[in-house]
């Protein structure tokens, strides 16, 4: 049984940074100073078993310009959107994604928000990411080749 999820703390960071740099391609590459920002940013940011898992969420008030960011909040008024969430390879099967995103959905319905978006990569594909999020109730709501970036990703909604 794993931990409960808790906020990012400064003494997370440097873990938190290396597992989501072992999965840049997926992700995004950041620095410890651009992940302190982003987690002050967040209306979500929380790990669990570390060096487990963790998860970034931003709500529509974030200063933050990621493309698939933006495309959630040229669409929906009030919404969060999950912007990561990585799990290290030697904690995988164990739960920790399906942990933090139904602490996600407690945490979304106490805000009152009645949906959360995210993005999957379609090309190249993540036919893991696919599975979970479907078995989640996630549906698609759109989707956008990044230019400059060599992906396409599928948006994906689940109503609360």
């Amino acid at each position: 049984m794993s931990e409960a999820p808790h906020p990012i703390e400064d003494a997370d960071l440097d873990w938190v940074l290396a597992l989501n740099q072992a999965h840049v391609a997926e992700t995004s590459d950041l620095t410890r100073a651009s992940l302190s920002r982003m987690v002050e940013e967040a209306a979500y940011a929380r790990c669990v078993d570390a060096p487990g898992a963790f998860l970034l969420v931003f709500d529509q008030t974030a200063d933050y310009d990621s493309p698939n960011f933006l495309w959630f909040r040229e669409r929906y008024d009030r919404f969060l959107y999950v912007d990561r969430i990585v799990v290290a390879a030697t904690h995988r099967r164990r739960g920790l994604a399906k942990t933090l995103y139904e602490d996600l959905f407690d945490v979304a319905r106490a805000l009152g928000h009645a949906h959360v978006g995210c993005e999957v990569n379609s090309d190249p594909p993540n036919p893991g990411s696919d599975a979970f999020h479907e078995a989640l109730g996630f549906e698609k709501v759109g989707e956008a080749r990044l230019i400059g970036r060599g992906k396409s990703v599928r948006y994906l909604s689940k109503p609360l």
